[in-house]
């Protein structure tokens, strides 16, 4: 598949980001082609789990139509070593001014994470115009994105945490959505009983959301 070189094409790929936390390397490449089968291409492993690179590696490795990157990226270290795994892309859930240094040095597509406006100002000064915005459902939600949008009216956010089918609409209706991030499409009772058919359902009914 075509391989984008930044945080904006990446996104564009499909409106939800699949949000996973693998607990066991084997499922990992299954869970991985269900997902892009059902129109999902763009994959984040969080680092949440001792398998997590290990999951990582073998998706990059097994299934060339997805765009696997990592998510929880914490620091520097991290963002070295799922670089090295083939993450195509790393996700923070915050962001310091050391992962921030390190993520432009790296010339990794990053998705730095904020949860305030300063917070927000902040990464826009080092160049940051696409942010995750986390947790969102318990930091304002659809409120603080409709409150931002003009104060920020550069900034586009991918807003993750607490979203579900039933919620997702009304964020990818707002302007400055650029897409969501969300594990609703991995439920873990599917991902334990190997049901990848029910996955690759969600996946395909999530890649049908339409952004404005």
């Amino acid at each position: 598949m075509d391989r984008p070189g930044d945080m904006s094409a990446i996104v564009a790929l499909a409106p939800v980001i699949p949000v996973l936390t693998i607990e066991r390397a084997a499922d990992a490449v299954p869970l991985a082609r269900a997902l892009v089968r059902g129109g999902l291409p763009v994959l984040e492993i969080t680092l949440r789990t001792g398998v997590a690179l290990e999951a990582l590696r073998a998706i990059a490795g097994e299934v060339p139509d997805a765009f696997v990157g990592a998510g929880t990226v914490l620091n520097a270290r991290q963002l070295d070593q799922v670089r090295q795994a083939g993450a195509r892309f790393a996700v923070s859930p915050g962001c310091t001014p050391g992962l921030a240094t390190a993520a432009s040095a790296s010339g990794l597509p990053f998705l730095p994470g904020v949860q305030t406006v300063t917070e927000a100002m902040e990464l826009a000064e080092r160049g940051f115009s696409l942010l995750k915005f986390f947790p969102a459902d318990v930091a304002g939600g659809l409120g603080w994105l409709k409150a931002v949008a003009a104060p920020l009216a550069g900034l586009r956010f991918c807003p993750t945490g607490g979203i579900s089918a039933a919620t997702a609409p009304a964020y990818l209706a707002l302007a400055n959505v650029a897409c969501i991030g969300g594990s609703w499409v991995a439920p873990k009772k599917a991902v334990v009983e190997k049901d990848w058919a029910t996955i690759e359902r969600l996946a395909a009914a999530a890649a049908d959301l339409k952004r404005p």
